[in-house]
């Protein structure tokens, strides 16, 4: 079968790939420590479950709006308003099937081929694929540990050229773990106002911060860079929801009538006795502790492994401010971030993310989203690995 081109250029998820290759070993006995998945290792708290279970037994199984249930979108023009000082109604809104479907949804609606999208690296696996699948030209912008894997305002303006429609921001950052500070995403948004293009902010782990980290959405700068500014968003990794499969996206209503169009001849709604125990995290005061809970567990985690980390030769990286991912550096190796992972996973059985896959060959991503004590146990035998490398 002739397949069309799209596909051919697309790059399949390596993280995905790994985490699935990791699980088989699991099943087969094998002892793996696995730190591939970008998934919390907490279950969904009751009250969540809870309000999903009750919308089945009062019969909320029938088919829903493209856009979403009135009920969530309504709550989350409120969580928009309490927590980011945002101000939207419910048509500026879609609920999606998690938060990387309100991203291919935002390309599709937005991006026609030759449109250029600027993409800082290292990045999120999917974000150029997307790009791609539109039709546009990801344009990838090099950042470095000098400035903790940050796109600068001056890499930004050089980046931006006649043919540039949209730039991503993701902050907290997957894979990095990095966050811009208020002052800086003033300063980016600066550029997007100067430049005249659009921004859309991956907000997915603004609720994981450490150390007094602040998260401040772009589209709160000022009114100028808001009416330029999308919104990604989800419960999949504050609320651990990853297999609920409930995003959302934000923006201005021609835009979101757009995606509302392509969502109803593709996936039509998002599951809708799911949308309820969304609705649930939102509005259920006992959200909050939850999630406090699960942040202060990796906060813990988090700590644990670069102390361990730092003890071994040859490693180095910057300590991350959000989510739950940790980049180290392996260039003192002579190795691909592939061929790294390969020989770790073969003879120590520990699975993680080669840096290839966020355009960073010299280093690797380790998710901190897992137990203490797999946590030790497989950095433990990372060092055993590195040992026998030098």
């Amino acid at each position: 079968m002739k397949l069309a081109a799209r596909v051919s250029q697309v790059t399949p998820s390596l993280t995905l790939a790994i985490d699935a290759k990791a699980k088989a070993m699991k099943r087969e006995g094998i002892d793996i420590c696995s730190f591939s998945a970008g998934e919390p290792d907490f279950d969904t708290p009751e009250h969540i479950k809870q309000a999903a279970t009750d919308a089945l037994k009062q019969g909320k199984t029938r088919y829903g709006p493209a856009a979403g249930e009135p009920l969530l979108r309504e709550a989350i023009v409120r969580k928009l308003q309490r927590e980011n000082q945002l101000t939207y109604k419910p048509e500026n809104i879609i609920v999606t099937n998690g938060g990387k479907h309100s991203l291919y949804n935002l390309m599709m609606a937005m991006i026609d081929p030759g449109d250029e999208v600027i993409i800082p690296a290292p990045y999120w696996v999917s974000y150029p694929e997307m790009v791609k699948l539109a039709g546009g030209t990801p344009i990838v912008v090099k950042t470095t540990a000098e400035t903790q894997f940050k796109i600068t305002p001056d890499q930004l303006r050089e980046a931006i050229t006649d043919k540039t429609k949209l730039f991503i921001l993701n902050s907290p950052s997957n894979p990095t773990g990095m966050v811009y500070t208020p002052d800086e995403i003033r300063a980016i948004a600066q550029v997007i106002v100067e430049k005249d293009i659009y921004v859309v902010s991956d907000e997915i782990y603004e609720r994981l911060l450490y150390d007094g980290a602040e998260h401040l959405s772009i589209a709160a700068v000022s009114p100028e860079v808001f009416d330029r500014a999308i919104i990604s968003h989800g419960f999949a990794k504050a609320y651990s929801m990853t297999g609920w499969r409930v995003g959302y996206l934000v923006g201005n209503v021609d835009l979101i009538k757009a995606a509302s169009k392509i969502q109803g001849h593709s996936t039509s709604n998002v599951c809708t006795f799911a949308q309820y125990g969304a609705i649930a995290a939102y509005e259920d005061p006992r959200s909050n502790e939850s999630v406090e809970l699960m942040r202060q567990a990796f906060a813990e985690r988090r700590q644990a492994i670069v102390d361990l980390v730092a003890a071994i030769p040859g490693l180095s990286y910057i300590k991350p401010d959000g989510a739950f991912y940790l980049m180290i550096d392996i260039s003192k190796f002579g190795m691909s971030s592939l061929e790294f992972c390969d020989g770790l996973l073969t003879e120590q059985k520990v699975a993680v993310i080669p840096g290839i896959a966020f355009d960073a060959d010299d280093h690797i991503r380790l998710s901190y989203a897992t137990d203490m004590a797999t946590i030790e146990k497989g950095i433990d035998r990372l060092a055993t690995f590195v040992k026998s490398k030098l």
